[in-house]
């Protein structure tokens, strides 16, 4: 089987926490809301089970409770993206099968952990083929260890159906990101990453758009817009106003409780729960985050979605 996409996605698709309760256990609730909330925003999807997901935390029956909750409460008003992680590519294919089954409409999936490109390729290949959905490359060698050349990439977009995406997130990706659109010819779209830090200069270089975990998705969806409606000054000044919330907010290996403590602040979620082993913040920190927060004039009482706001310039 093989998908037929005329690659349309684009966008902002937030990389989705998993929500949990304050006992570790699943909390459909609040993962009920944080969709309905993102349905507010006005996201053009949502992106789930990544590491932000802590979808490497996950049994396989909780696996499955998370897709078919999101699926089931967006309710085909936009798209749901799964992350696919497996040491092979029968265990990704059954992944990727489930996905599909319980509705999602794509699916990003981290390479195979072998440094080879054709078993790559073959990988990657057998996981399209097997699906009616289309497959995004997850390229983000800092976590799966494995490297990804353009070369690779564009052979792989032009050769296997159903490969139609692509969520870059490996140094330098604006260099990376151009290398492989001149390589691929338009054949693959390109979503960023890496907490949107490069946001504004990927989308000057052409990406389709973003998924990345950040607790404030409306500041991001107004960047997109902005962009789109071809006012660059209007994005520009909106992306160099939130960027100091940005840059903060994606922090290696502590971001995930930053966003859960937003998400619990603004009243979307229950509880900030991660499944060990996962830093949580000090109160120091808290403190500062919620300083950064007010500093770009955001607010973190449960007040809904908030607009996009650039300060009237002295």
């Amino acid at each position: 089987m093989t998908p037929s996409n005329p690659m349309k996605l684009q966008g902002v698709l937030p990389i989705l926490p998993t929500p949990f309760t304050d006992e570790g256990a699943i909390d459909e609730v609040s993962l009920r809301r944080l969709i309905d909330f993102e349905l507010n925003v006005g996201v053009h999807g949502v992106s789930i089970l990544g590491f932000m997901g802590e979808a490497h935390r996950l049994s396989n029956t909780e696996r499955k409770q998370v897709v078919e909750t999101v699926v089931n409460q967006a309710a085909g008003s936009f798209p749901t993206w799964v992350g696919v992680l497996a040491f092979g590519a029968a265990g990704a294919i059954e992944q990727a099968r489930e996905a599909q089954d319980l509705g999602a409409h794509g699916v990003f999936v981290a390479p195979i952990g072998v440094q080879n490109d054709e078993v790559i390729f073959d990988y990657y290949a057998s996981v399209a083929n097997a699906l009616d959905i289309p497959v995004a490359i997850h390229d983000f060698p800092e976590s799966f260890r494995t490297i990804l050349s353009p070369k690779l990439i564009a052979r792989m977009a032009n050769e296997i159906d159903g490969v139609n995406y692509i969520k870059l997130e490996d140094y330098p990706v604006l260099a990376k990101m151009s290398r492989i659109q001149e390589l691929a010819q338009n054949s693959i779209g390109i979503f960023g990453g890496l907490g949107a830090v490069y946001f504004l200069e990927e989308l000057q270089r052409g990406s389709r758009g973003i998924m990345t975990g950040f607790a404030f998705p409306e500041i991001l969806l107004a960047v997109y817009d902005a962009f789109r409606a071809e006012d660059r000054e209007r994005a520009a000044a909106l992306f160099d106003h939130y960027v100091p919330l940005i840059r903060y907010e994606f922090q290696p290996k502590i971001g995930l409780a930053y966003r859960k403590f937003v998400y619990q602040k603004r009243g979307i979620i229950d509880s900030t729960f991660i499944r060990p082993p996962g830093l949580q913040m000090d109160d120091y920190t808290a403190t500062e985050l919620v300083a950064i927060i007010e500093r770009v004039g955001l607010d973190l009482n449960p007040n809904g979605v908030q607009p996009a706001v650039i300060p009237p310039q002295p």
